[in-house]
This record gives structure tokens, C-alpha cells and sequence, in this order.
């Protein structure tokens, strides 16, 4: 894969518009800078391994997926390993799958996705299952503050479909907490922070929070926002925040339209919504990596289980949400 960058015009960027007509995805890694660093950044790397929607409760074979990502975690040993939500629901079946997780001995975090609570669980029962302090918490390493939100609040108004909502009581945590550290700051969530179709639904209020943030502590404190959700390959920037979506690491949904066979008839009798999906040949996850001023996300690539987007007659996608079965790399100058 090779390398390109650009100098981010003045003023920044602000719109997924306008950031697409300055770089394309297809292959290239970003080089986007953050204007001040925080004196607390040391220079020791921090390394953290992420995977996004694995969807244990969806694929035949989601142990064998996230095996492949512990194992690498096993050799790498970064300072910790995250999940970024839609992992597994809390049924007794999903022990062995939970099981291969907890496997890594370093610090491993959760994400709650959307899909977790799928059948009628609740996040009380989710958190119980995975063992995770809370569905919304903050902690520090090698001198870089991280934290972990929860889109999955019940929506103010009248809403149809899952919940993708930050609550009032975790925007005021989250002003609390941003405050309080000093720390160059990233940020994970399931659903994404940036794109209104089908992210958070009050993003903008998160995304004052965030840059408000950045404004009373007189440099970029939060750096990026990272999220799983959209199983979409895609990075931008909105007033001097960076926002990455990480690919699945299963599929693509496609839906009833272009339902096909992926695996077998056998296969899709006991996994019956396979066929709604473009499953992803191998396991897509990354390594994240922040020293010497840059944050980046190594790339991963693979190849679609069967017919791709193009051969199923699907409409060219959008730019902002490609359908590829790779996570490019992304590196940010900061």
C-alpha cells in the first residue's frame, strides 16, 4: 500500500464533502495534522489492537475470526486490545466465544454496540456478561487519556429502530472528565460521531463537547474519534477532530435485494441472515499505534466471500461509505 499526504487547507477542513474532494481513500494512507500536542504526550509508543463487529450472533464463524485477532495480540502484546461493539450477545452458547477474548492477558475494553442487546437483553446484562466496569468510563495510558462512550441511550423523542443516543447524564460525565485531564485525549464509540445517517443521533451536541474541549484547553486535547457501527472503511475531519471508522470484521449488510448464497444452503439453515451479508474472506481488525507525533492505524486487507457489490448490481456507493473488505491505512501528524 503505498503512501501519499497532502497539507490540510486553511481553515480546516470541516464537512465530508469538502474533505473528499482533497483525498480518496482507495489505497492511501492520510497524513492529517493536529496543530499542538499535549506536554503529557510521552515518547513511548502506545500500541492498542481494535476490532469492530464481529457479530458472533450473525456469522458461523466468529471464534474462528477473533481467534485470528488474539492470536496476533498474543504476539504483539500491545498495552491493551479493544472491541468495538456488536461482539456477542449474552447467551450461555457465546462462553467459548467470550472465552477466546479473555484469553489475552493485557487489558482488553468493550464497547457496547447496538446489536449486544439484540433478544431482549439489557446493557445491565451485557456489562455482566463481558465483565465491563461500566458502559461508559475513561482511563490513561503511557500518558494518552482514552475514552469509552455509549451510544446506546434511550432517544428523548418518539424513535423507531435501535437507539443511537448519549444521554444527558454522559454528556455531563463527559464534560467532567474531559476537564479534569490534561491528557492528549482519543475517543471510542460503537456508532460513529460524525455521520448523521445512522450515527449518534445528537452527534452535534457530542461534537460540541469535544471541541469545546479543545478551545478551554488551549490545544487539540481530543485528537480523534474512533467507531465501529457502519462495517465502512472511511476517515475525515470536522474543525480539527478526526473521525475513523474501523470495518467490520465479518461483512458488509446488504439486505433482502441482494441476498445470495455465501457459504452453503446447509449453513444458511442454521445461520439464516449470512445471506443478507458480503462476508469478508479473513478477519479484519487493526493495530493502533501513537509516538513520535503520529497516531496510525495499520492497514488490513482481504477479499469478499463471493459475489462483491459490482457483480450483485448494486448502485455505485458513496464515497463516504465504501463497501470493501479492507481497513486502510490512516496517519495523522499530531
Amino acid at each position: 500500500m503505498n503512501d501519499t499526504s497532502f497539507k490540510a487547507p486553511s481553515p480546516l477542513v470541516n464537512s465530508r464533502r469538502n474533505f473528499v474532494k482533497l483525498s480518496v481513500l482507495g489505497g492511501t494512507a492520510l497524513v492529517l495534522p493536529i496543530d499542538v500536542l499535549a506536554s503529557g504526550m510521552r515518547s513511548e509508543a502506545v500500541e492498542v489492537g481494535i476490532i469492530a463487529d464481529v457479530h458472533q450472533d450473525i456469522m458461523h464463524d466468529g471464534e474462528q475470526r477473533l481467534q485470528v485477532f488474539i492470536n496476533e495480540a498474543k504476539k504483539r502484546n500491545p498495552d491493551f486490545i479493544i472491541q468495538m461493539g456488536d461482539f456477542c450477545r449474552p447467551y450461555d452458547h457465546n462462553k467459548p466465544f467470550l472465552n477466546i477474548w479473555n484469553s489475552f492477558n493485557g487489558d482488553k475494553h468493550h464497547v457496547i454496540g447496538n446489536h449486544d442487546m439484540d433478544g431482549g437483553f439489557s446493557r445491565e446484562q451485557v456489562k455482566a456478561f463481558w465483565e465491563m466496569p461500566a458502559n461508559y468510563y475513561s482511563f490513561d495510558k503511557q500518558g494518552v487519556h482514552f475514552v469509552i462512550l455509549d451510544g446506546n441511550d434511550q432517544n428523548p423523542k418518539p424513535w423507531k429502530g435501535y437507539n443511537r443516543y448519549i444521554g444527558k447524564a454522559q454528556q455531563e460525565w463527559l464534560k467532567a472528565d474531559l476537564t479534569k485531564t490534561k491528557q492528549p485525549t482519543v475517543v471510542f464509540s460503537h456508532q460513529t460521531l460524525e455521520l448523521e445517517d445512522g450515527g449518534v443521533a445528537n452527534l452535534k451536541e457530542i461534537q460540541k463537547i469535544l471541541e469545546e474541549a479543545n478551545k478551554n484547553a488551549g490545544f487539540k486535547k481530543v485528537m480523534c474519534c474512533i467507531s465501529g457501527h457502519h462495517h465502512t472503511d472511511f476517515m475525515t475531519q470536522i474543525n480539527g477532530i478526526y473521525y475513523v471508522q474501523i470495518n467490520s470484521a465479518s461483512y458488509r449488510w446488504v439486505g433482502g435485494d441482494y441476498q445470495t448464497i455465501r457459504y452453503s444452503k446447509e449453513l444458511d439453515k442454521t445461520h439464516q441472515w449470512i445471506k443478507y451479508t458480503i462476508p469478508y474472506k479473513e478477519s479484519l481488525f487493526t493495530f493502533m499505534s501513537i509516538k513520535n507525533n503520529k497516531i496510525i492505524i495499520e492497514p488490513r486487507k482481504t477479499e469478499f466471500v463471493g459475489l462483491g457489490p459490482e457483480e450483485l448490481g448494486m448502485s455505485k456507493q458513496h464515497p463516504h461509505d465504501p463497501i470493501v473488505p479492507k481497513i486502510s491505512k490512516f496517519k495523522m501528524n499530531i
